[in-house]
């Protein structure tokens, strides 16, 4: 079975009385509850049997092991590439990825039993793969700070990547975790438009919140590196928002900045180009003949905005960072996806002070995608 590691336990028998009803005939469901403060969202509250996931042997990640506490996203990105994952749930991609979240309410607990074992590597895990961990459900649920605590204290190097300010709660404890092991950050930032970003990831904070988080992790001595993905065509590519987008993250501080295009697999494209469609329906034919059949843009625009990137981080000082996610331009599926500095941890115990994160295959990052839970 495709997700036999992360099979749900059965309902524990001191579930408290007046609990919501299950809503899922889902194992392991504690209950489902709906709060006003999030509205239109419904969290599924369930005990995991494990909260470590490897990344399948052969993948070129530059990690072997991840965690997620949260299955869904409430932050609703359009674009967002884990959308298919929520089918394997009986859910759908679209508004249910959005609406209805999973949360793993032991997840710091049963990932401590596993670091603790004596078959454990210590090596590095990666957290926000999937689904975001600062997703809003974090500031209710409190699930970080155990999992930081529990990966720090057994000496696990981590990584994160957000979206969610939420982070910002968590930076005396990793600053901590930072003397205990290696900890890598990054914050995924793709554009400064403002309203754009409103319309497009409407659970997400703004641009500018989350510039001026990666301000306050880099005035706690902490690294930050950006992902700049997706460039979304004839919406953020401009040269003035590609200006604006690279010299933000330069003045904010970011230690290093990854760019791509838009990636449309199956799941997110039907969902995306139904978006096109209703608030820019004169760009859906130009959408669907950029991308035709396929989940990456043509070669042609992939080339034109590489070289508009190189351009813009070279102006902001950003040329010797991780650089535009199409290098492979002949065959974009296995292309090159490099970490910008920051995000991967730059020690590991047994690894040389000095090695490189290692480059990831867009053909490898699509095969393990869907392990990424």
């Amino acid at each position: 079975m495709r997700w036999e590691a992360q099979a749900l336990v059965p309902n524990p028998p001191d579930t408290a009385a007046g609990a919501a009803p299950a809503l899922l005939p889902l194992a392991g469901l504690v209950r489902s509850i709906t709060t006003p403060e999030f509205a239109g969202i419904t969290f599924h509250e369930v005990t995991a049997k494990s909260a470590l996931n490897r990344v399948p042997a052969g993948s070129k990640m530059p990690f072997e092991w991840t965690v997620n506490p949260y299955r869904g996203c409430s932050h609703a990105c359009v674009y967002c590439f884990a959308r298919k994952t929520h089918t394997y749930l009986d859910f759908d991609a679209g508004m249910d990825f959005d609406s209805q979240v999973v949360v793993k309410v032991n997840v710091a607990e049963v990932l401590r039993k596993e670091l603790n074992k004596p078959s454990w590597g210590r090596h590095q895990v990666a957290l926000g793969t999937n689904t975001d961990p600062y997703q809003r459900a974090e500031g209710r649920y409190r699930l970080m700070p155990g999992i930081i605590a529990a990966l720090a204290e057994s000496g696990t190097p981590l990584s994160i990547l957000t979206k969610g300010t939420l982070l910002a709660r968590d930076i005396p404890l990793l600053k901590r975790a930072a003397t205990q092991v290696p900890v890598g950050l990054g914050i995924s930032l793709a554009m400064t438009d403002e309203a754009l970003s409103e319309a497009i990831e409407p659970g997400t904070p703004g641009p500018r919140a989350r510039l001026k988080l990666v301000s306050r992790l880099r005035e706690a001595g902490l690294p930050c590196g950006v992902m700049a993905m997706p460039i979304l065509p004839w919406l953020s590519d401009s040269d003035e928002a590609l200006d604006a987008l690279f010299g933000s993250l330069a003045a904010a501080g970011a230690t290093g900045v990854s760019a791509g295009a838009l990636y449309l697999k199956p799941g997110t494209r039907e969902w995306f180009m139904k978006w096109i469609a209703t608030h820019h329906p004169e760009l859906a034919g130009r959408y669907r003949r950029l991308y035709g059949t396929g989940s990456y843009a043509s070669k042609e625009y992939r080339t034109w905005l590489a070289g508009k990137v190189r351009y813009f981080k070279a102006r902001h000082g950003f040329s010797h960072s991780a650089g535009f996610s199409h290098r492979n331009l002949e065959d974009p599926r296995v292309e090159e996806a490099e970490y910008p500095a920051g995000i991967i941890p730059t020690a590991v115990p047994g690894a040389p002070a000095d090695h490189p994160p290692a480059p990831v295959s867009a053909a490898s990052r699509d095969a393990v995608q869907e392990s990424l839970f």
